[in-house]
């Protein structure tokens, strides 16, 4: 099922008399394939739950429609719109078994969608091997993992088989290595019911992972749209790149001189077709190569050896942060010249930003 946004906003008054509005969401407009599976993504208080619930239909927007295929549910209840909802919260009801549980919502079914109990006994136990817990259906809420209970929240989202299924920060009550688990678990049912599917999440590496596309929020607007490996090495401003990657991007002040980066007293890079400017220069970690002759120099604060990779901490005055991190290959011979390390850069994993609007810089970088 398609889900388009056209142009919705949401704005909540201001909470005691006199003070501004709040525009959580503006202008949001976008389709959602058929079929796909899209991480919405944002920091805290960007707008991604409440767009999240206007899909739904838990908030209406103050302007803009929403379309489920050709189908405007712009005024339709949640009832009415056939999605599946699982929230951060597992929202179970512990006095009921999980065979209970997750039959709940077609107990409610009235008229010709009225399910005899065998019937919804079926349903639920298929839904319930879908997310593999047909062993647990005798089992109430209180005897099972946090692990578990998402997914008898899944499993019940699912049974009515909707046609949008909506997630929201469903992995954040779970520890390091249930969230890994649950979201391959997550993608996997996807996949194999083809269900539209929105996953709301402020982890990017978790969006990541598991989306088709990934939607990038900030402050209600969104910034980017596109494929996570697509976003991730071509942002479009300096917001989307500093917040994705694993470490973090590292920002320096620099300036183009004749088509060259200057980063504090060193020419860096070519950057052919800008003009001289101040600029921020975004460097991925791994965007920089151990070179004795390298054209930056970085001074050595310590290396920490990751097992595959090594990362060599460093400092620089024209560094946003009070670090520099940059990884390269654990067998790399890093040679520390009276305090200071030399790196060469790849261009495809330098990214140019303007001072004021933050906007990308495009150069004619070419990948090795």
């Amino acid at each position: 099922m398609k889900i388009v946004l056209d142009h919705v906003t949401k704005i909540y008054p201001g909470r005691v008399k006199g003070s501004p509005e709040v525009r959580a969401v503006s202008d949001f407009n976008f389709e959602i394939p058929d079929g796909k599976l899209i991480g919405l993504l944002g920091p805290s208080g960007c707008g991604k739950s409440t767009t999240l619930n206007m899909i739904c239909g838990l908030e209406a927007p103050t302007s803009g429609r929403v379309f489920f295929g050709e189908d405007d549910v712009t005024d339709l209840p949640p009832e009415n719109r056939g999605v599946g909802m699982v929230f951060q919260s597992y929202a179970l009801y512990p006095h009921l078994t999980v065979r209970q549980n997750i039959m709940f919502p077609l107990e409610n079914l009235k008229g010709s969608e009225k399910l005899s109990k065998e019937v919804m006994r079926e349903k639920a136990e298929e839904a319930a091997r879908l997310v593999q817990i047909d062993k647990l259906l005798d089992r109430k809420p209180g005897e099972l993992s946090g692990g578990q209970q998402q997914r008898v929240a899944i499993a019940r989202a699912l049974v009515k088989r909707p046609r949008v299924l909506l997630l929201d920060e469903p992995l954040s009550n779970l520890d390091a290595r249930l969230r890994l688990q649950t979201r391959e678990e997550i993608r996997r049912i996807q996949v194999e019911t083809g269900i539209t599917t929105v996953f709301v999440t402020h982890d990017q590496e978790e969006a990541m992972s598991i989306s088709d596309q990934i939607v990038v929020m900030s402050a209600g607007v969104l910034q980017q749209i596109g494929a996570p490996q697509k976003v991730y090495d071509d942002p479009v401003n300096l917001f989307v790149a500093k917040f994705l990657g694993t470490p973090a991007i590292n920002v320096f002040m620099g300036k183009v001189r004749n088509e060259m980066l200057w980063i504090g007293d060193e020419a860096v890079l070519q950057v052919k077709g800008v003009e001289d400017r101040n600029v921020y220069a975004g460097i991925r970690p791994e965007g920089f190569t151990l070179q004795e002759d390298g054209p930056l120099s970085l001074k050595l604060v310590r290396i920490e050896v990751m097992g595959r990779d090594t990362s060599v901490i460093s400092t620089h005055g024209a560094c946003e942060g009070t670090t520099v991190r940059s990884i390269v290959p654990s067998d790399a011979k890093i040679n520390n010249n009276g305090g200071y390390v030399r790196f060469a850069l790849k261009p495809y994993k330098v990214h140019l930003f303007d001072t004021t609007t933050k906007e990308r810089i495009y150069f004619g970088a070419q990948e090795e």
